[in-house]
């Protein structure tokens, strides 16, 4: 049975360990810091569906030591875990655990890219996964009417992408991926598949946006709702004291406008000779300039303060429509409100916590942050939400996500009562999202420990998977297997490696170094069914996990495999109908 040690007490550790037990079928020990916190408990209590004794092996330790993992038997593992939401903690626990065992396989759980690119660079058999740069894509995703495209860079620089059919070159189209609406993955009949794999032709970089930076944002705040009130009761005071004056003293429209504005802001010299209407006039325009003098001076300089400050925060300046508002700026919201911006969708954030990572990266990108409570009425109304697109709501607790997603529905229902916001949530629980869909029509939710925990388990069992593609609360793999020597795929035609709703071959790579075999990829391997598998080649597969693990098995080489003779060039077949 193999064997693997995970390091962690948290949503995604738990996921992990359950995928590692029911997927692999692996004897799995655990390092918690207490087990009575968090999701230690939880942990403890996973066991296989086939098998009730199948329960991990749970220690508890708060610092991690030599000791620890010599307890953990961590030399007879295959790989070790280190799923903690520090990275930093992370890398230290690594190097601890390579000092106990040099050659074990370390997965990194890390959300610095540049820190992971340089443990990689110096740590030999070491992955590095982020979760939320895995599950970001399927919140996009669902926020956009899951129409954004997610791209698949093979290792050889080949690139694939996953987009909906209605979008993509038919011509380009290397198998259909799921039928969305019935949340099918891999269907058999693959032209009822919306959701489709194509072929990427030339270098495509995604065109970053520049920073919006709006040169009247400061004049937008001064001239708010409190000081053109007061500006228009200044203006009508100043336009009846006009006529009041023309009228008693008898005189034309600007002198009467010119004795009117000195009087009432200038003050007035007592004229005991003047009639009673001309002295009433005078009295009137005195008083309501003493009145409007430091009403507006206390106006200016409130606004301007204000604007001062929202200018500071990065705040809207004005209501905005047609946005996304992302809400909890934690790792999985920073990856969120980073590509929403790179696809040019107008974003704003929202988080509680002036110091959570996403508010300096939104005000260096030039997005409109908001500092506030996303259960406040006030804040998501301070963000637009009644005229937003669409409101996604990742923070990490699942209680304030559904209270902020149901405020938000009601304030964009009482600005428009045809209009229903749509909503995206962040859950954990699998049946709590389900009872969430029934009785609240809330249909979009995504968890991050789902999406992410299988790409961590196949990386722990030595498979590279390349990429992963969201569908629904689940994701494909996308992965890269070679035909092991000897193995049950060795001589077996290209078509019987897919496997409906299982597994879909997308591409076989020919040659291998040292075999002297050219180089060579089929990429409509339908139209080669007749080709045979050979340990020289390398499969290109879309898999569910249970495919994968499937595939996997089928692809194992053997410890005595016979002697390989390099085929000669392949005779050319005419292309053969499908079925």
């Amino acid at each position: 049975m193999r064997k693997f040690v995970v390091w962690g007490d948290n949503a995604l550790a738990r996921r992990l360990v359950g995928e590692l037990i029911n997927t692999y079928s692996a004897q799995v020990t655990v390092i918690v810091p207490d087990l009575t916190a968090n999701q230690a408990p939880e942990i403890a209590d996973i066991r296989a569906d086939d098998d009730p004794a199948s329960r991990p092996v749970v220690i508890a330790a708060r610092k991690l030591t030599r000791a620890v993992f010599e307890t953990a038997d961590l030399t007879d593992a295959e790989a070790i875990a280190f799923v903690d939401t520090d990275d930093v903690a992370n890398v230290d626990a690594a190097l601890i655990a390579r000092e106990v065992d040099p050659t074990i396989r370390v997965v990194l759980r890390m959300f610095n890219t540049v820190l992971g690119a340089g443990v990689i660079e110096r740590l030999s058999n070491c992955a590095v996964l982020s979760a939320s740069e895995i599950a970001a894509p399927a919140f996009v995703a669902a926020a956009l009417g899951d129409s954004n495209p997610t791209t698949i860079r093979l290792s050889d620089g080949q690139q694939l992408m996953a987009v909906d059919r209605s979008m993509a070159n038919p011509a380009d189209i290397r198998c259909g991926l799921a039928v969305t609406a019935e949340a099918q993955s891999l269907p058999v009949d693959e032209d009822r598949a919306d959701l489709v794999l194509t072929s990427v032709y030339g270098r495509r970089t995604v065109q970053r946006r520049r920073p919006r930076r709006h040169p009247l944002r400061a004049s937008r705040l001064l001239i708010g709702g409190g000081l053109r009130r007061i500006l228009a009761t200044s203006v009508a005071i100043l336009a009846l004291g006009t006529v009041a004056v023309a009228v008693v003293r008898h005189v034309g429209a600007w002198k009467a406008l010119y004795l009117a504005v000195l009087t009432a802001l200038g003050g007035a010299n007592p004229d005991a000779e003047a009639p009673v209407p001309a002295q009433a006039v005078d009295l009137v325009l005195v008083v309501a300039g003493v009145a409007i003098i430091p009403a507006l001076t206390a106006a200016v300089v409130g606004i301007v303060v204000k604007a001062r400050l929202a200018i500071a925060a990065g705040g809207l300046t004005e209501p905005v429509s047609g946005h996304v508002v992302v809400a909890g700026l934690g790792n999985v919201g920073t990856r969120v409100l980073r590509e929403l911006h790179d696809l040019g969708i107008d974003v704003v954030g929202v988080d509680r916590d002036e110091k959570a990572r996403g508010v300096q990266v939104g005000r260096d990108l030039g997005l409109p942050v908001i500092i506030g409570d996303v259960t406040n009425p006030d804040t998501l109304q301070a963000a637009s939400v009644a005229t937003a697109r669409c409101l996604v709501v990742v923070t990490t607790a699942d209680v304030t996500n559904l209270e902020a997603a149901l405020l938000g529905r009601d304030l964009a229902r009482q600005a428009d009562p045809d209009i229903q916001l749509r909503v995206v949530l962040r859950l954990f629980e699998e049946d709590f999202a389900r009872r969430i869909k029934t009785a609240f029509d809330i249909n979009l939710s995504r968890s991050v420990s789902y999406l992410a925990a299988p790409a961590f388990a196949a990386s722990m069992v030595g498979n590279e998977v390349i990429d992963t593609i969201p569908v629904g609360r689940r994701v494909l793999l996308v992965a890269e297997v070679p035909v092991g020597a000897g193995s049950q795929l060795e001589g077996k035609y290209f078509r019987e490696v897919s496997e409906p709703g299982l597994v879909r071959l997308v591409a076989v790579q020919t040659g291998r170094a040292g075999l002297g075999v050219g180089v060579q990829t089929f990429w409509a391997p339908e139209q080669n069914r007749w080709r045979t598998l050979d340990r020289t080649h390398k499969m290109v597969v879309v898999a569910t996990r249970a495919g994968l693990v499937a595939l996997l098995e089928r692809a194992a080489g053997v410890d005595d495999p016979p002697p390989f003779h390099p085929p000669s060039a392949p005779p050319l077949l005419t292309p053969q109908p499908r079925g």
